[in-house]
């Protein structure tokens, strides 16, 4: 018997350990060659095992083990033949003939309690006190509906709000409904985000500037183009290629914001790589998009496509998400009007886009609805000062309203590409 023994390859650079977050086979069952048999999560990405040969697998590992790059999970039988199709199913037992039941002997019925002596009833039986009076015209509730525990049947402050809980779902003491709780072991690239979240708390001097963009302009190109823009380069044209090339411009233009800092040294780059946040099936991704700088419009719109495919896929790679100068995230997507966003370490500034909402604004001294966008820029203060933190996020407001002549050089078709 010829037996292969599967080991963890490294996912990436500095990865030294994995966890096994699914099993996409059983134990002894046939796997095919490059088949995907499991999914396992490092500190940085989740990624597909796939079988190595064709045979029958036996497992080393059980979900959720923290195992060694290098480690056999493993064990694929290769000479173990290819079953023909399923196996037929079991035979059904024949079924026993039920033996005769014994005669039960006749229940013998147990005396009926005496019922109880009703209390005699007064003038205060059924009638509310102040307190309780209060509580059940609130609520709509008629005295009759409740049944009085106080001195003579008299209804009780107490009375009145039980009466009023069971709308509520329940008692003050006690509620219907499921109450159910389910405890899941965070996977090993929630709990890295989740480190460094806190580092980025504990360790940056983390500030929030604010601001407010006018999406008018790129609207009007939006629906002026999109089709042309569409038919020609095989893309949409959305917001985030306008993002990108506002915060290119405005990084050249303040350089210590494409800045990170290495204990006491500063290290700028001279290049754009913007990472742009996307949500998939296993969190918050931030692939990367190389030398953004250099990129067209339906450039920006292609690269971005192409990888949140691979991030809801679940086809990222590791060095697709390594690095970045520069991070975008866009929680208007899911209706967030503001917030703080945190920096992805080791940047030194992240962009939050909002959503769109139609606002009445001061134009040349009139008041006109425009589509508005709040942004924000979190910045690292241990490097970056306020003047560069404004001016970079005002830079970025003249790219978003006026594109046409900040970012296409006043020739909005040639800027496209059409």
């Amino acid at each position: 018997m010829s037996v292969l023994e599967m080991k963890v390859p490294s996912p990436g650079e500095s990865i030294t350990e994995v966890e096994i977050a699914t099993w996409l086979v059983k134990d002894g069952d046939y796997v095919e060659k490059d088949q995907p048999i499991a999914e396992v999560d490092s500190d940085k990405a989740t990624l597909e095992l796939p079988a190595e040969q064709s045979g029958v697998i036996t497992l080393k590992a059980e979900e959720g083990d923290v195992v060694q790059v290098g480690q056999v999970v493993c064990l694929i039988d290769v000479d173990a033949p290819r079953p023909a199709g399923g196996s037929a199913p079991a035979a059904e037992a024949p079924k026993q003939e039920e033996a005769p039941k014994a005669a039960e002997p006749a229940k013998q019925e147990a005396p009926k309690p005496a019922a109880p002596v009703a209390a005699p009833q007064t003038y205060a039986t059924g009638a509310p006190s102040p307190a309780a009076k209060k509580i059940l015209d609130e609520k709509g509730i008629e005295t009759g509906q409740v049944s009085g525990s106080g001195r003579d049947g008299r209804i009780t402050k107490t009375d009145a709000e039980l009466a009023a809980v069971p709308a509520l779902g329940g008692t003050p003491s006690t509620a219907t409904g499921a109450r159910t709780t389910t405890t899941t072991k965070l996977s090993v690239l929630r709990r890295k985000i989740a480190s460094r979240l806190v580092s980025v708390k504990n360790e940056t001097a983390m500030l929030t500037t604010f601001n407010e963009v006018d999406m008018s302009e790129i609207f009007r190109l939006r629906k002026l183009y999109k089709e042309e823009f569409a038919q020609k380069h095989g893309v949409g044209l959305g917001f985030m290629s306008f993002f990108t090339k506002a915060v290119t411009r405005a990084l050249q233009m303040y350089p210590d914001v494409n800045a990170s800092i290495d204990g006491d040294f500063k290290i700028n780059y001279d290049f754009c790589d913007i990472s742009i946040a996307v949500s998939g099936p296993k969190g918050l991704m931030v692939p990367v998009l190389r030398n953004a700088e250099n990129m067209s419009f339906s450039g920006v719109e292609a690269n971005i496509k192409d990888l949140a495919t691979k991030v809801r896929d679940g086809k990222i790679t590791v060095d697709e998400m390594t690095g970045g100068t520069f991070t975008i995230t866009n929680g208007g997507t899911f209706g967030s009007m503001m917030s703080t966003p945190i920096i992805n370490p080791p940047q030194s500034a992240i962009l939050g886009m909002h959503n769109i909402i139609q606002r009445p604004v001061a134009v040349d001294g009139q008041v006109v609805i425009r589509p508005m966008m709040y942004v924000a820029m979190s910045y690292d203060h241990r490097i970056i000062d306020g003047k560069e933190s404004v001016g970079f996020l005002v830079a970025v407001k003249e790219g978003i309203d006026n594109p046409v002549e900040i970012l296409m050089g006043g020739d909005e078709r040639k800027g496209l590409g059409l």
